[in-house]
């Protein structure tokens, strides 16, 4: 029946999800424009790195043999036959006794099989002639940055699914990546419902309330990954919201409305699926907030019904669409990462279904510490500015003490 309503575990709402994962496109973008992308398939490299022996210092490339027996009282002299800076080459091999200047990052000339630093050295003129004066002995390979030490040709020097930061993009521009393979962004759509609603701009009337959910929702997808869409609310009217979904659904990866899904006189989002044959997947989850979040399937998209309450809508969306777009873009992790935490408060009330609380978590002492964000009422917004975390407590328990150990899923990872 269309109001029917029988709640299901988090874990199989969850597996639920899981079955209707796709995989994204790829794209390419200028390296310029790669921060913070997904990586959609794995770099590797087609030179060494370094690509020739270097000078990891400035100082002198000599014959470590020529060293032997150094020292500040009586340091060996050598001649100095050329000076190379980073990006040049001495092209002559050295022989006995000699030196060449040697600047940071520049390559290490034929015969030299050790670099001395600058500072243990002291160079002089002698008759138009320059000379160094090594002031301690030189082990062979001393100070010598070897071909491929960073990086072997062939290398796998980047992993599929990795989010680009300011070291990988480092690396793509050491390999000459001017143009990086991403993971093409979904585009997903955002309707509101609710007659009450006010949009951010608007005064506040009696009775209504300004439309949080929306906007916090694009935020959420794009810490995602995900490029957010607006289209405004529905009218409490089923045929023109029918038709707007139906249209939306042809531009969009994926689609969320938040509210309108509970069996209220208002709520229409039950009979929009039922005439646009969607395939309900679940419409009630055994978890508190957001039990009414409710996921569908047409033939060719997924349409999330979070829930009308802030605090369940933030819930249901890092539960259910968040591990969808991970995958869709091809991310290494899939999910909210979660590790347990100690509980630093009492949280005494019993609950039949699962709890996903706002909490803060902290270190101390190396063990991490977790407790509530705020206050934690489904309707309430101030504790999701709060969270860096969904405290998880299993339904069927009595309340948990102070000291226990509990599962956190940290947000914003």
């Amino acid at each position: 029946m269309l109001n029917e309503r029988n709640p299901i575990p988090v874990k199989e709402a969850i597996a639920k999800v899981q079955a209707c994962y796709q995989t994204g496109q790829t794209e390419w973008v200028p390296v310029t424009e790669a921060a913070t992308r997904i990586l959609a398939m794995d770099i590797t490299a087609d030179h060494h790195v370094p690509p020739f022996d270097r000078s990891p210092y400035d100082g002198y490339a000599l014959r470590s043999d020529d060293t032997t027996g150094a020292s500040a009282e009586q340091p060996k002299k050598l001649e100095v036959v050329g000076h190379i800076g980073a990006g040049s080459v001495h092209s002559e091999p050295l022989t006995d006794h000699q030196a060449v200047r040697i600047m940071t990052g520049a390559a290490i000339p034929k015969g030299a099989d050790a670099v001395v630093m600058l500072e243990d050295t002291a160079a002089e003129e002698i008759e138009g002639r320059t000379y160094v004066n090594i002031m301690k002995p030189s082990a062979q390979q001393q100070n010598i940055s070897f071909k491929g030490e960073d990086v072997q040709k062939g290398e796998v020097i980047i992993k599929k699914g990795t989010e680009i930061n300011p070291g990988v993009i480092a690396l793509l521009a050491t390999f000459g990546y001017a143009s990086v393979p991403v993971a093409k962004k979904p585009v997903i759509g955002v309707i509101a419902t609710g007659s009450e609603l006010l949009e951010v701009s608007e005064p506040l009337e009696p009775g209504r309330i300004r439309n949080s959910n929306a906007y916090m929702i694009s935020a959420q997808l794009e810490r995602a990954g995900a490029i957010p869409r607006y289209y405004g609310q529905l009218a409490d009217d089923l045929a023109s919201s029918i038709e707007k979904i139906s249209a939306v659904l042809e531009e969009v990866d994926f689609l969320i409305t938040t509210g309108g899904v509970s069996v209220g006189d208002f709520d229409l989002l039950p009979e929009i699926y039922q005439a646009l044959e969607a395939d309900v997947l679940f419409n009630k989850v055994a978890m508190r907030p957001g039990s009414v979040t409710t996921v569908t399937t047409t033939a060719n998209n997924i349409l999330f019904g979070l829930s009308g309450n802030p605090s369940a809508c933030y819930v249901g969306f890092e539960l259910f669409t968040r591990p969808l777009i991970d995958h869709f873009l091809g991310k290494r992790q899939i999910g909210l990462p979660a590790v347990e935490a100690v509980l630093d408060v009492d949280i005494p009330k019993a609950n039949p279904f699962s709890r996903f609380m706002r909490g803060y978590y902290y270190f101390q002492d190396q063990t991490v510490f977790v407790q509530l964000a705020g206050k934690d009422k489904s309707n309430m917004v101030h504790s999701l500015a709060n969270a860096n975390c969904l405290i998880e407590l299993p339904g069927g328990t009595a309340g948990f003490n102070k000291g226990d150990r509990v599962l956190i899923h940290r947000l914003g990872e």
